[in-house]
Formats: structure tokens, sequence, C-alpha cells
């Protein structure tokens, strides 16, 4: 029987209410939608809302100071959670009583480093008086919580279909069963290719630079359809074998058996793996995480290890034909940028013709780095081989640190970022302070917001206002805050204005796409189809 996220989020919100929490800071994020729809529907309730989890937490105690009353913050799974710990100790030292209330999958995804899926339950340790895991029964909370202490709610929520927001019952069909980590068996990679006239689809996910070879050489042996995330480094160099918008494509379901190389893809359709339990998965993982609640085999260690261990695989091929349609899709992608050339994705689509010119590319999280994998240029000529993200917890939070330290005194470096992403990073520039490498640019796409929720079916039938909350809306500018660092600035607000060149001085480039345009792409990509 499927979970029911919403009655789940009104019984959390109702035990809250009924405990005299009164006062609401909300960091919005897809998970814990069901969570802020229960409590916009309440009356006689004060709701905050904030983009970056570590202010709200600090925000939330300035309330209780102010009002002696117990104060909650609602975050979204990951990372999120652990954003909230410096302001628990110091709620846990003050004797303030906050109260955490997370957003978590299910917890069959816990150990599986599947997207946005971390420890959750006992993150805070000492400094909560209980964590709570909620997975169904909302009936029993707060036992032992005198209003007094900070308290942590740690709320399942199921994988939501696009039709109705309820949850699926996948998270029940395997019991107890947890994937355990393989050791070196090469033979499991041998009888993978046994059958192999159901269909292979290979999923590349992120590489380190020392595996890109052998897996290139492998995969244009197999001449099997490949989703390459940019992460791979191999995405332009093998050509006509990487589905061009497999999200899409793969949705017909032809085919019985899925490849994974390398870290936890990004796209969609990994996601829509869980479900098609009859597809046989294998993963070559240097982790070791299989990324999947379901059940899957995996190898860890080196990737260029286990494929060379392997020996010479026959040719595949195409026997799903996915590849035949593939050039097609591609030109009508194409045509859709060009006739929207002010849009979201053909805004990423120039920066990345423009960024062939870089070293290296750090993508930042959600959108950018989706958007990138399904728009950016694909000439095998002009490579993306550098390419960086944090794809560990899939957390919008640190890219600009990361990408700072990644290429410390390196020259002709380019990062891509969403808004909220460079809003949750402003002090990142100083760690560029003594760093005398020329060429450094910093794309931000501002659109105003979390836009990667309005797509979303359970926001489509929000109103104004409850959207304006889901995607922490907005209307900054980043000029100043380029200039407090000593930075370039450009602001583009057509594709015409468009023209980015590194100097001496690293440059912020904001786009600012149209938000019709951008609309009215989308609305014409769904029209076409799987």
């Amino acid at each position: 029987m499927a979970v029911n996220d919403t009655d789940i989020a009104r019984g959390v919100i109702g035990e809250c209410l009924g405990k005299g929490v009164k006062e609401f800071v909300v960091c919005s994020g897809a998970r814990n939608i069901p969570l802020i729809s229960a409590l916009l529907e309440c009356e006689d309730v004060v709701v905050w809302s904030h983009f970056e989890e570590r202010a709200a937490g600090f925000y939330a105690l300035g309330r209780m100071m102010d009002t002696r009353e117990p104060c909650a913050v609602i975050t979204t799974s990951g990372t999120a959670v652990a954003e909230l710990l410096p302001a628990v100790v110091e709620c846990h030292y003050q004797g303030r009583p906050l109260l955490v209330i997370s957003a978590d999958r299910p917890s069959v995804y816990r150990g599986t480093g599947a997207p946005q899926a971390i420890e959750q339950v006992g993150i805070f340790g000492d400094y909560v008086g209980e964590c709570e895991d909620v997975e169904a029964d909302t009936g029993k909370l707060f036992c032992g919580w005198n209003g007094k202490i900070p308290w942590h709610l740690n709320v399942c929520l199921g994988e939501g279909s696009e039709d109705d927001g309820r949850g699926i019952p996948l998270v029940t069909e395997l019991g107890e069963w947890k994937p355990e980590r393989e050791k070196l068996d090469v033979s499991l990679l041998v009888r993978f290719f046994d059958d192999v006239w159901k269909g292979v689809v290979i999923c590349l996910g992120g590489l380190e630079p020392e595996d890109r070879p052998d897996v290139f050489e492998f995969l244009k042996r197999l001449k099997v359809p490949v989703v390459a995330d940019p992460t791979s480094g191999l995405r332009e160099l093998l050509g006509d074998l990487v589905l061009s918008d497999p999200d899409r494509m793969l949705k017909s379901g032809q085919f019985a058996k899925v490849l994974r190389i390398g870290d936890v893809p990004v796209g969609r359709f990994w996601r829509d793996l869980e479900t098609m339990t009859e597809v046989e998965v294998l993963n070559l993982s240097r982790t070791g995480f299989s990324g999947l609640a379901r059940k899957s085999e995996t190898i860890y260690g080196s990737i260029s290890r286990i494929i060379k261990g392997v020996g010479e695989l026959a040719e595949v091929g195409d026997v799903t034909d996915l590849l035949r349609g593939n050039g097609r899709r591609a030109a009508q992608i194409d045509e859709l940028l060009e006739r929207y050339p002010d849009s979201e994705p053909a805004f990423v689509r120039m920066t990345s013709v423009y960024a062939t010119m870089a070293e290296s590319v750090y993508l930042g999280n959600s959108l950018p780095i989706r958007e990138w994998g399904m728009f950016a240029q694909r000439d095998k000529e002009s490579p993306h081989e550098l390419v960086r993200a944090n794809r560990g917890a899939n957390g919008i939070d640190g890219q600009l640190a990361t990408w700072a330290g990644w290429t410390h005194g390196v020259d002709d470096t380019w990062i891509l970022i969403g808004d909220l992403t460079a809003l949750y990073d402003l002090s990142a520039p100083s760690l560029l302070h003594d760093c005398d490498a020329l060429g450094r640019v910093i794309v931000v796409m501002n659109n105003g917001g979390g836009r990667i929720f309005d797509r979303l079916p359970r926001v489509k039938k929000m109103d104004g206002a409850q959207k304006g909350i889901i995607a922490n809306e907005h209307a900054f500018s980043f000029e100043s805050w380029a200039m407090m660092w000593g930075w370039d600035y450009e602001r583009v607000e057509t594709i015409d204005e468009l023209e980015i060149e590194g100097g001496d001085a690293p440059l912020v480039v904001e786009l600012v796409p149209c938000e019709r345009q951008t609309k009215e792409f989308w609305e014409a990509y769904e029209k076409l189809g799987n």
C-alpha cells in the first residue's frame, strides 16, 4: 500500500501545533514540499522563509530569544540538515527549544549513496534531546520533550508520483534488504554481458581523470547507448553514442540491463530505475555505493582495474534502436534553443560554447548541472574534459568554496552556478584573496529563485504566494557582490549581449534569462514526447 505523504506531513504539523509551536522557518526543497504545504494550510501560525539553513537556524534562535517559545525550522533532505548543526549546538547551551523538522528519503535508501540520502537520524548527537525517526506513524511524537531543549523530528517522505503527490510503494517491497558493497569481482561484469540481445544501456557518472581513457575505449568498443553526465569528461568525446535526451527517450523501457560506470548519475532516469525492478543493474563504483535502494550488484574499486580485468569484450551494438532516433531528437532540441534564444536553456548552450576556452569547468548543483547535461554543446572537437561537481550528497552548499579549492592558482577556470547556490556561499571569494590566477569566470544563472521547483506538478497547483515560498523568490543582483571583492562584472539579459572573456581579475557574469521564453521553451519541450 502506498504511503501518503500528505497525511504524514499533516500529522507532523498537527503534533507540532499541539505542542505549542507557533513559528516556523521554512527552507524549501523538493523533499519537504508536503510539510510546507501542510503548514500553509494552518491558521494562526507565523511562517518565515529563507533559502539557507545555517542562517535560518540562527534566525529561529533569535525568534526564541524574543518570544521565549519554541520555534521550528523545516529543511529538505541531505546536507541541508547538517547546515543546522551550529544553531542546534548554540541552542543546546542556551537552553532554547529549537525544533528541527527534517524531510528525509524513505529509510530503505540509507547507506546506498542514492541522491540526497545521507544518515540524518542522530546527526545532531547529544545536542538534541532526541531524534524521532518518523516513517508513517505520527501519533506518538514528542515523548519526553519538555519544550525547553532542542528536538529533532526526521520525517521520511515517499518518492511522490507526478500525478497527485502521493507516495509510491517501492519502499516496502524489499523489506530489510540492504545493498552490500562487493569486492573487486570482475566476473560479475563478464556475466552481465550474457544475453545482451535484451538490450544494454550505459549510465556514465563522474569519473576520475585517470579512469577516462580506459572507459572511453571500453565504450567505443561496445557501441551501446550511453547516458553521459558532464562530470564523466566523455560527454562530447563519445559522439553519437551519447543519448541527447535520455530522461525522455528511456521512458519507453526497451532494454533489460543498465551498467553504471563511475559516480551516481545526475539525471532523472537514474531515479526512475528505482521502480523499474525488471531491469538488471550493475554498478562499477570507486566508492562502493550502489546509488539505489532497489536490489543491484556493485563492483567497487579502481574503475580502470575493473575494466582491464574483463579483457576484450565483443561489440554489443544498439539492439534497442535508441541511437537511431538520437540525431532527430538532438535536432529538435537545437531548433527549440534557436526559437527561444533568451531562454535559460539557450543561455546554458551558449555559455558552454564560450567555456570551451576554459581549462576546467565546475557546475553548481540542481538546475545548472542538469541543464548543462541536456543542452551544452556536443562538439567532439571542443570537448569539456575536466568537469567537476559536488554530487556526493547533492547539496547546493559550498559550491564556490569547492571550486576555489579545486582550482586555486590555476588559470582559465570557470564555474556555472545558480543564484541560490551563489547566495549560499557569498563569503567564498575570500578564499581566493591571494590567488593570482588569470581568466577565472564565475557565471551566475539568476532566474530569481529555485526555478527547478516550478516544473514540479505539486508546485504547479499552488497559488503565487505559495510558489514564492517554495522557490525562495528574490530580486537580488550580484553586481555589488562582485564589486565588494574587486572583481569584474557583466549583466546579460539577451543572448546578443553574451560575450565572455576572462581577464586579469575574476569575472562575474550574471545571466538573467527571459522568464516568458523559458516557460515557452519548457512547454514546447514537453510536447516533443518520448
